[in-house]
């Protein structure tokens, strides 16, 4: 541990524009008319995690997708790497044209101890910003663990139906579409036999991001505007075996939202503030 808490206060910085072409097919990832993105137009909340991601090459990949461990985020060596959670600010629009500069900091790094066995979290902060403009803060929560995953002790609880509800249905071109947007080669998101095989999971897992992104959209058509903070938390996997419930309920002043496949459990939480 007190060497993979060396890469604390670690620092990766990167930019790239937002051209109309991303956000083009970033709406149309979603379901969404792609129209004419023109110039200083707002994008879409959530597109800056198709901005600055690393370009590794392929043949530096590791074995599950993802590129080798040891460079920006330590080198956890525990095989099982997913994202956690996470939180976000949002201070300004994201505008077609932009150059985005992204600045991330390793935070902190924690071991702690799973039902499935030791778990190591890591804490990544971003904050992006364009010509002088604070766009965004962002603080990401990654965790490792082992691939072997111990059985629970008993069913989960059944995730409630929200105030407001729909169902989105999952696909393989989906989660294709998603990976290559967010240039993600992480196997499990299209490679139904690893993922089935090494993994062990059902079906193609669906994207913490993905979801993520689901959730922000749903709560951005129920109350009309863009949340100004959003937090979420993954709780357990979803998978393209099943559609995905998107469920919002209000709780004051706040939106909380979750996904749930039909009669399973809570597999993303997450909390809207304006």
């Amino acid at each position: 541990m007190e060497h993979l808490r060396s890469w604390i206060g670690r620092e990766d910085v990167a930019a790239e524009p937002v051209t109309a072409d991303l956000v083009r097919k970033f709406r149309a990832t979603f379901d969404e008319e792609p129209g004419d993105p023109r110039t200083g137009e707002a994008a879409p909340r959530l597109l800056h995690w198709c901005l600055t991601q690393p370009a590794a090459l392929t043949s530096a990949l590791g074995p599950d997708g993802h590129p080798a461990r040891g460079g920006f985020l330590p080198p956890v060596p525990l095989p099982r790497r997913m994202w956690a959670g996470g939180s976000l600010v949002f201070h300004d629009d994201i505008r077609v044209g932009d150059l985005v500069r992204r600045v991330s900091r390793v935070e902190e790094v924690t071991l702690k101890q799973g039902n499935t066995g030791p778990l190591c979290f890591v804490t990544v902060k971003h904050e992006l910003d364009a010509a002088g403009r604070s766009l965004l803060t962002e603080r990401q929560g990654i965790v490792y663990r082992r691939l072997e995953v111990a059985a629970p002790p008993k069913a989960p609880e059944p995730a409630a139906e929200g105030a407001h509800r729909r169902e989105q249905a999952l696909s393989p071109p989906l989660l294709f579409r998603y990976s290559a947007l967010t240039f993600n080669g992480h196997r499990i998101h299209y490679d139904l036999p690893y993922v089935t095989q090494v993994e062990g999971y059902p079906g193609l897992v669906v994207h913490g991001p993905l979801q993520a992104t689901l959730l922000l959209r749903f709560a951005t058509a129920i109350r009309g505007t863009s949340p100004a903070r959003f937090s979420y938390r993954g709780l357990s996997p979803a998978f393209d075996t099943a559609p995905l419930t998107v469920n919002a309920t209000p709780q004051g002043a706040t939106l909380r939202l979750w996904t749930a496949r039909p009669g399973g459990p809570v597999a993303m939480s997450a909390e809207a503030q304006w």
